[in-house]
């Protein structure tokens, strides 16, 4: 696929047309805050993951040591 080399660029005046819609200070405030959790709540998951793999690791070692058997 090839990529096209020129870069669409938009001028001022049709730039000053568009319309944004931001929202206040208090609903910023509130959409951050859920983001943070988010985040709080992914890095918990990701370390509980990390755990497991640990776990799931040192168990493979024991069984292909022969340390561990199973009957």
């Amino acid at each position: 696929m090839k990529v096209p080399s020129e870069t669409l660029i938009i001028s001022k005046r049709d730039f000053s047309e568009l319309f944004f819609c931001v929202p206040n200070a208090e609903e910023q405030t509130v959409i951050a805050a859920i983001l943070s959790d988010m985040d709080a709540e992914i890095a918990a998951v990701e370390a509980k993951t990390a755990k497991a793999r640990q776990i799931k690791h040192g168990m493979m070692q024991e069984l292909l040591t022969g340390r561990i058997r199973l009957v």
